[in-house]
């Protein structure tokens, strides 16, 4: 089970992402534009352009998690810069932000 006490680190993909991603597509993401490790003790997460829908990418094990959110009112903050492509948060701000942050 996916538990976010254990991760060692939270990382935003800034801007917008292509949500017909599946789990290699958003590996591949992680490796060749945020040039890190997505088999690291670290999730991923990632949002579409309306900011309705995220998912969150975990290795743990033997295996990926892809855990996916759709709002059906709202719209998640997401951050917007050209010049990041990644933004390391806390795992407590990740928690805010699938909890909490929606409009």
């Amino acid at each position: 089970m996916l538990n976010l006490k254990q991760t060692s680190n939270v990382y935003l993909a800034i801007g917008k992402t292509d949500m017909r991603k599946s789990i290699d597509g958003l590996a591949i993401i992680v490796q060749m534009s945020f040039k890190l490790d997505p088999f690291s003790n670290a999730i991923f997460v990632f949002c579409n352009l309306k900011r309705d829908k995220i998912k969150l990418l975990y290795w743990e094990n033997n295996g990926f998690w892809l855990a996916y959110r759709r709002l059906e009112r709202g719209r998640f903050k997401w951050p917007e810069n050209a010049n990041d492509k990644v933004m390391p948060i806390t795992e407590r701000q990740l928690r805010w932000l699938l909890i909490l942050n929606s409009e």
